[in-house]
């Protein structure tokens, strides 16, 4: 897991995040006989350049800058964000409207993201307990989970003691 003092402190390397998630998702691609096209992987790639959640308008735009593509149509960007949710490589930040890189595509996702109602900064911190909880509610309640989303917005270490 980050340490999410280094994240803001410039201690931070985001290329190597990128490479880390680009290197993931074409490993789990392939192993899932999907294509990571050249679309999906520039999308990816801009969700990694910050860990704040991005709305698909904004990743329009900076596909639009990043590239000599006219602009992207939303219904293409959309199909690029739903592939990279079915094969687990992001989630959707459903109370922002926003997608982020999760940071193990390979695990079974049961975390929770933290949100800074600040600065935007989130984190997705894997939980084994919250997974237990849930399941054992849910086998309580003779229900099938078919997908769990936990966001907790708050205020990070760096925003709490700015907060008004």
């Amino acid at each position: 897991m980050n340490n999410p003092d280094s994240l803001r402190e410039g201690r931070h390397d985001h290329t190597a995040c990128i490479a880390k998630a680009l290197k993931q998702a074409d490993a789990l691609c392939t192993r899932s006989g999907v294509r990571l096209t050249a679309l999906r992987k520039q999308v990816l790639e801009l969700i990694w350049q910050s860990h704040k959640p991005l709305g698909a308008y904004a990743l329009m735009e900076m596909l639009e800058e990043a590239s000599d593509r006219k602009r992207v149509a939303p219904p293409t960007v959309y199909r690029a964000l739903d592939f990279l949710m079915e094969q687990g490589i992001i989630h959707k930040v459903h109370s922002l409207n926003a997608f982020i890189g999760c940071t193990n595509p390979k695990r079974e996702h049961s975390d929770a993201l933290f949100i800074c109602l600040t600065c935007g900064f989130t984190e997705e911190v894997p939980s084994r307990s919250i997974q237990q909880a849930i399941n054992l509610s849910a086998s309580q309640q003779r229900f099938e989970v078919k997908s769990k989303v936990l966001e907790i917005t708050g205020f990070c270490s760096e925003c709490k003691g700015t907060k008004a």
